[in-house]
């Protein structure tokens, strides 16, 4: 990179290819604050993006925010309907963001044994225990 009209154009490419209609629609947040990367948001992020990519799914909206608030659950991942009700994903992983994609954005599926429910009632069971 020479210049500022490459790093420009490298900005653009990377727009392009995140590039989602957020106009209705579902949208796919996914958690890249400090502690999301270091848990792996990186190849979360990029295998959603190129499963919807690959699928022709690019109704789908997918961005990035910062910290959702559950650091020990990171990478996280929220399905936001069409009708505003939200699906969170967590400790995910590109092989969990494959089957998201497969199973909930493109079938209808939600997965529950992702779900930041699921994750709640799994620790809740082993205070118990």
């Amino acid at each position: 990179m020479k210049s500022l009209e490459e790093l420009d154009a490298i900005r653009q490419r990377a727009k392009a290819g995140m590039a989602v209609q957020t106009k209705g629609g579902r949208k796919v947040v996914v958690g890249m604050a400090t502690c999301g990367i270091a848990a792996g948001a990186k190849p979360v992020m990029n295998t959603l993006v190129e499963e919807l990519r690959v699928r022709n799914a690019n109704h789908i909206a997918v961005s990035m925010t910062g910290c959702i608030g559950v650091c020990r659950l990171e990478p996280i991942v929220e399905v936001i309907e069409e009708n505003g009700d939200r699906i969170t994903y967590v400790k995910m992983d590109a092989a969990k963001a494959k089957r998201v994609v497969a199973e909930h954005l493109i079938n209808g599926r939600i997965c529950q044994d992702l779900t930041i429910g699921a994750a709640e009632a799994a620790a809740k069971a082993e205070d118990k225990a």
